[in-house]
């Protein structure tokens, strides 16, 4: 009986082998340690594994609407570092810029919440505000903001439920919460959505060019 042969590079080198091994407490991660300089937005560890959904239907489901150019966002009421309360109605009369980011603390989220620190007088003087969102709950939103001075807002989006209503696209088969960013006039409309999830410092350069032209 004629037998089959695979290359041996046939499969992409992300899946994981069927080598056996000596001792381990993973059980065939698709990202290693050494792939986080890769995924920004993933705290990863020796003991995470990462599985693709084994359906498209939990991708789908994922967003429940989608935020376009030239529109008026769904407004928001969510906690902030210190707990408070706080609208997207209270920025009305200026624009501001409404940045959805993955997790507090991982490189990429760090690299652009310290971006926009860098550049946040030039914001000022734009008469803009700055506002993160993420999953993360309040308490570590401001120990992120503490550790790294930063000094606009973070709210906490916990269980996604402003992200999904924003129809902020997800990375990595879904995997992901993605990195998107809007910036909303004095009117409350969308002029500008950018996402980028592996080049953050991007984000900055991208909302301060538009609002030059406000």
């Amino acid at each position: 009986m004629a037998s089959i042969s695979l290359p041996k590079h046939s499969l992409p080198s992300v899946l994981p082998t069927h080598k056996p091994r000596t001792s381990s407490s993973h059980k065939h991660p698709i990202l290693s340690k050494s792939s986080q300089s890769q995924f920004y937005g993933l705290k990863l560890s020796h003991s995470t594994s990462l599985s693709i959904p084994s359906s498209s239907s939990s991708v789908k489901t994922a967003i429940f609407a989608k935020v376009n150019k030239g529109q008026v966002p769904p407004s928001f009421t969510l906690k902030d570092q210190d707990g408070k309360t706080l609208s997207l109605a209270k920025f009305k009369g200026k624009p501001v810029i409404v940045y959805f980011y993955p997790a507090d603390e991982t490189p990429g989220c760090t690299k652009q919440a310290c971006a926009f620190r860098d550049s946040y007088e030039k914001f000022k003087k734009a008469g803009a505000e700055v506002v993160g969102i993420s999953g993360d709950d309040p308490s570590s939103h401001k120990a992120f903001a503490k550790k790294y001075r930063l000094p606009f807002t973070l709210l906490s989006d916990e269980g996604n439920k402003i992200r999904k209503e924003w129809g902020v696209p997800a990375d990595l088969f879904g995997t992901l919460p993605g990195r998107q960013t809007y910036v909303l006039d004095k009117k409350g409309v969308v002029q500008l959505i950018y996402n980028n999830q592996f080049q953050p410092e991007k984000h900055v350069d991208e909302t301060l060019k538009l609002l030059q032209s406000l």
